[in-house]
């Protein structure tokens, strides 16, 4: 899985400031700069632990599955942690 591009990484930073915004969330003082930086910070904590991650697949998984249908896994695994945590 590739790091995203800068230009990939300015669309996610300006459609989730959008979505923030959308849903009027609070973030504190955080400035747009800082937020850059933790999207930045995201992209790149994944890519340093996709080795890991695949790792921790149970076979047959991690051999049957394709990097986008355990990316979608991944995905799915946080989004529901979050809905569960936050209701």
């Amino acid at each position: 899985m590739a790091v995203l591009s800068d230009a990939e990484r300015r669309k996610l930073w300006a459609e989730f400031m959008d979505g923030q915004s959308a849903a009027r969330a609070q973030m504190g003082t955080l400035t747009k700069a800082e937020l850059r930086a933790a999207v930045d910070a995201v992209d790149e904590w994944v890519d340093q632990n996709a080795v890991s991650y695949n790792a921790a697949l149970p076979e047959p998984a991690r051999q049957q599955l394709s990097a986008r249908q355990k990316v979608a896994i991944l995905a799915a695994v946080v989004r529901r942690r979050t809905e569960v945590q936050h209701g």
